[in-house]
């Protein structure tokens, strides 16, 4: 019996010595921009063990948006890196004791619920071999868009509007945050942002919005009729195919 413990006991610690720590740098990348990070919350991260699904580690990506030059504007070589020591980032660091197929998971932008997309891949973690510099990256479309005016549920009045130009604004940035301005890295002139407006439930018109300050777009149009109305509000980019939407719905009484 003694005999049968001390194997086993000699297996256990076989296996735990050979456990290696293994890290991985994980990045997200919003679509023809830079890196999600700190400054927008970051994205969520889950690693898993794609046979049990067991979590092997989780977090968010922190660090800077990245160097604007080296992503967006210089030539890319093969092999060349896009990040540096400040670009965000999860370094994930998981103990292994043989190869292991994983799932990443990642979830981005992680304090946009409206703009949230689910992004994941599957690869093979060798034990003691680290993937890092650049690492994984996963890329995420789209634009983030929260509408500023009208507001939510917003109760208006028909008299104070009749018969004048009502305003729409919303706030658009890429996924990792950065800037949208006129003739910028992201060119405001290359976007299409445009207002579906419904009353009761059916379509009444198109709005279009345009840039009156960075980020800031609005447009306007006549609203002489009481109703509950509905805004969808897209953002479209045809180079890069980053979409984006954001809705309210808002009320004008008399």
């Amino acid at each position: 019996m003694k005999a049968l413990i001390f194997i086993a006991a000699l297996l256990f610690s076989s296996l735990t010595v050979s456990a290696a720590e293994t890290k991985i740098m994980i990045r997200a990348k919003a679509r023809d921009a830079k890196f999600i990070g700190s400054s927008l919350g970051g994205a969520h991260i889950i690693v898993r063990n794609k046979v049990n699904r067991q979590i092997l580690a989780e977090g968010n990506t922190t660090g800077s948006t990245g160097n604007t030059d080296l992503i967006m504007k210089v030539a890319k070589a093969r092999g060349a890196s896009i990040t540096d020591s400040q670009t965000a980032g999860f370094l994930a660091s998981i103990d292994i004791h043989e190869p292991t197929f994983i799932t990443i998971e990642m979830i981005s932008p992680l304090n946009n619920k409206q703009a949230q997309a689910a992004i994941s891949t599957e690869l093979w973690l060798i034990p003691g071999k680290h993937i890092l510099g650049d690492g994984i990256i996963l890329e995420v479309p789209g634009f983030i868009i929260d509408i500023l005016k009208p507001r939510t549920h917003q109760y208006i009045p028909l008299n104070t509007i009749k018969g004048k130009p009502f305003q729409f604004q919303a706030n658009i940035v890429m996924m990792c945050g950065c800037v949208i301005e006129k003739g910028g890295v992201w060119n405001s002139d290359e976007i299409e942002v445009k207002g579906i407006l419904k009353k009761d439930g059916k379509y009444i018109k198109e709005v279009t919005l345009s840039l009156i300050s960075t980020n800031l777009f609005e447009g306007s149009d006549m609203l002489n009729i009481p109703g509950n109305y509905e805004l969808t509000l897209y953002a479209y980019h045809e180079k890069s195919g980053n979409t984006g939407v954001d809705k309210v719905n808002y009320v004008v009484y008399e």
